[in-house]
């Protein structure tokens, strides 16, 4: 029985965020998979690190603490791109309740509280950070967390599969070498491992920063030497859509906490697929959900809409029917286990035709209580240009009176650096399908750019200030975002920021670095 009180549990999960029996939330995803291999799962939500008792309350697990910071980086929680502390922004404080690095600071806890206790780190802040990286906060390059934290193992991506075989070996009394899709520190490098710079060497040399960064990969044994250790990545385990389904198909309640309202407008949604295939510079979602599609089966996703429309609470209407890029639905390589391919978006065998993805739109609205299951999750609207159908099928009976897609940048030069297709003309073009598909219903798209980013002079920010306004003049305030680029760990655009070149190229970039240069861009966009 899942629960946040009692005592003889096998695993304690502690999260920098409330825990909800929901799809949507990393720390309830892992408690129910664990819960239905027999498991008996204590959880810790938003404990106070300056308070033991929020930590010791349930007690030693009988196998392993599992911490994590939630489903956002502590960092970017608590601080605006500009460095400064979110609690204190006079246009919308928000304090988060998580400590600065908060994976370390629960370990350390932990360690302190429980000594010998087997700590097992986890989410987007551990697995992020895995190898040595540069942390703009500090503006330094800093070793891999498992070192700093002196945690037993570090799961990276999702984690499902992996904590329950962590959990088996423990109970069989194994050693945790050689699992799927985690790293571990270890005095010697074994066979078979590729090694990547050391963290001595991408500290000290820029270059050497930029090598480790193209050796970067989910589908490899890699290791980085630090001092006289070895930080080891096994090969992330290869999910199916078979995997997915039976995560996905557990019984979540769907209870969403008081504490934890940003998650109550998803609070119906249906996640239909992992990875993305973009490979967005910025983006860290490729090293950590995987660079390929997984999608759930029809059935699967049928299913579990019939479950929601059976919900007391169910008022007809699907929050969201997506995933991290919604139109990437059935995506999936058909290859995916020998396949090799880094640029899965320029492949020809790549199914773009949306038609899984359409047949799956029109069933759901068919399950009998349904009355509308909109897309809020974002679209790549340069894909949806391939199936001018499903920008119809989209527009038509899918949109909530705005959709969402995210330009970032409209320079040709920029785009290119960040590894993002769309541009002026394939904006338009969209612009122009989708007001057609709509028709005479009151519905408009909403804009996210980015300024800042690397390779972004005056001219180029001139040039999105320029779109800006011309997006604007309607006066319906089209644009939702406009984000000053943050950089975080193990992005190809934050080794651009660091080293001042192109990883790939060798090329040098111009980077926006004051505080006062990236203001200014900000600010030309109004």
């Amino acid at each position: 029985m899942i629960s946040e009180k009692g005592s003889g549990f096998d695993v304690i999960l502690i999260s920098g965020e409330p825990y909800a029996d929901h799809p949507l939330s990393g720390v309830g995803v892992i408690a129910r998979v664990l819960d239905a291999e027999g498991y008996k799962v204590g959880v810790i939500g938003r404990p106070d690190r300056r308070r033991d008792a929020d930590f010791a309350r349930l007690g030693r697990p009988r196998l392993f603490f599992g911490l994590t910071s939630g489903a956002i980086d502590s960092m970017l929680q608590n601080y605006t791109p500009l460095k400064r502390l979110r609690s204190r922004d006079p246009h919308a404080p928000h304090a988060s309740g998580v400590p600065d690095r908060a994976v370390l600071v629960y370990a350390n806890i932990v360690r302190r509280l429980f000594p010998g206790a087997v700590t097992v780190l986890g989410g987007v802040e551990a697995s992020l950070r895995r190898f040595a990286h540069y942390d703009y906060w500090e503006d330094r390059v800093r070793r891999s967390l498992l070192l700093d934290s002196r945690a037993d193992i570090l799961v990276y991506g999702p984690g499902e599969l992996q904590a329950v075989e962590i959990a088996r070996r423990l109970e069989r009394g194994e050693d945790l070498d050689g699992i799927a899709g985690t790293c571990v520190v270890r005095p010697d490098l074994p066979p078979g491992f590729r090694e990547i710079p050391s963290y001595e060497d991408v500290s000290a040399s820029k270059e050497k920063f930029g090598e480790a960064q193209k050796l970067f990969s989910n589908r490899a044994s890699l290791a980085q030497k630090h001092a006289g250790r070895w930080v080891l990545q096994h090969p992330a385990p290869d999910y199916t859509t078979e995997d997915l389904d039976r995560i996905y198909g557990l019984p979540y309640t769907r209870r969403i906490p008081a504490e934890h309202p940003g998650l109550e407008m998803g609070r119906f949604s249906v996640v239909t697929h992992r990875g993305c295939v973009g490979g967005c510079s910025f983006c860290a979602l490729a090293l950590h959900q995987g660079d390929r599609i997984v999608s759930r089966s029809e059935e699967s996703i049928l299913e579990e809409v019939r479950r929601l429309a059976r919900h007391p609470e169910f008022k007809g209407y699907v929050d969201d029917l997506g995933g991290p890029t919604a139109n990437m639905y059935g995506m999936d390589c058909p290859r995916r286990a020998t396949c090799r391919r880094d640029d899965c978006l320029a492949c020809p065998k790549l199914d773009r035709s949306h038609g899984r993805l359409i047949r799956l739109m029109r069933r759901v609205r068919e399950v009998a209580g349904v009355k509308k299951a909109f897309v809020r999750s974002g679209i790549r609207y340069d894909l949806a240009l391939e199936s001018p159908e499903y920008i119809e099928e989209l527009a038509r009976h899918h949109v909530s009176g705005l959709l969402k897609i995210a330009p970032e940048h409209v320079s040709d030069k920029v785009l290119r650096l960040m590894n993002k297709g769309g541009g002026k003309q394939a904006l338009a073009e969209f612009q122009a399908l989708f007001k057609k598909a709509s028709g005479k219903k009151k519905q408009h798209l909403k804009y996210y750019f980015m300024v800042a980013h690397p390779g972004t002079g005056d001219r180029e920010a001139r040039e999105l200030a320029a779109e800006v306004r011309r997006l604007e003049a309607g006066g319906e305030r089209p644009v939702e975002g406009v984000q000053i680029f943050t950089p975080t760990p193990m992005t190809l655009s934050t080794c651009m920021y660091w080293t001042g070149r192109d990883p790939e190229t060798g090329e040098e970039v111009p980077v926006p670095r004051t505080f006062e240069g990236k203001k200014k861009q900000r600010e030309l966009t109004g």
